[in-house]
């Protein structure tokens, strides 16, 4: 029986390993084609999810009351001039229906009168939880000095009617996959009778946008 010669044994490896590769290819390929589809897959449920349960929702602003907290009204006749003190009382809620938080930048709550700010509150930043909801009460305080340089003023006071308007605006984001900016506004028109001291009619607007 003849020894085979090392040049032999030399070739039968050779062609061992060469008819390994086709194998080994077959299986990187298999392997790379279940990751990809895995992949593809996780990245369809998280489209998914984020269209329709995890969709980013704007948060709810609602009026829980306003009322009247001070006003004080004298005329100052050497000078010719009115004096005049308005606070009022607002709370609000903020609503988050997201599944997620809701982050919120420093904003700023105003006081109107006929479209000029004659008041405004600081509103700091803060965080609503998911699904959660949040009371702001503030007070506004008319800065007399604003308002005294309108022409309507004096029209309104012998009228006995005030009319302001008090402004809120939140805005600040939710993350689902990434950052989504939503903002939400309030405001309500007011008319405040000066003989009584109380608010004679109110109305309310709300609105949001992403």
């Amino acid at each position: 029986m003849e020894v085979e010669s090392s040049k032999q044994k030399e070739n039968k490896t050779m062609m061992a390993q060469h008819d390994h590769n086709p194998d080994k290819k077959r299986r990187r390929k298999i392997i790379c084609l279940g990751v990809i589809s895995v992949i593809l897959a996780l990245a369809l449920i998280f489209l998914i999810l984020g269209l329709t349960v995890f969709k980013a929702k704007r948060p709810v602003i609602t009026v829980n009351s306003v009322a009247l907290s001070d006003l004080d009204f004298s005329f100052d006749v050497a000078r010719l001039r009115v004096l005049l003190n308005v606070s009022v009382d607002t709370s609000i809620a903020v609503k988050n229906p997201n599944r997620v938080g809701f982050k919120y930048k420093n904003s700023t709550a105003l006081l109107k009168y006929r479209g000029d700010v004659v008041g405004e509150v600081p509103v700091p930043a803060g965080k609503i939880g998911a699904r959660d909801s949040m009371i702001m009460n503030l007070t506004l305080t008319l800065m007399a000095d604003r308002v005294l340089s309108n022409s309507n003023l004096y029209s309104d006071i012998r009228s006995g009617t005030l009319p302001l308007q008090t402004y809120t605006r939140i805005a600040g984001k939710v993350r689902i996959l990434f950052n989504i900016r939503v903002v939400s506004y309030t405001s309500c028109d007011l008319e405040i009778s000066i003989s009584s001291r109380n608010i004679t009619k109110q109305q309310c607007h709300y609105k949001t946008k992403l």
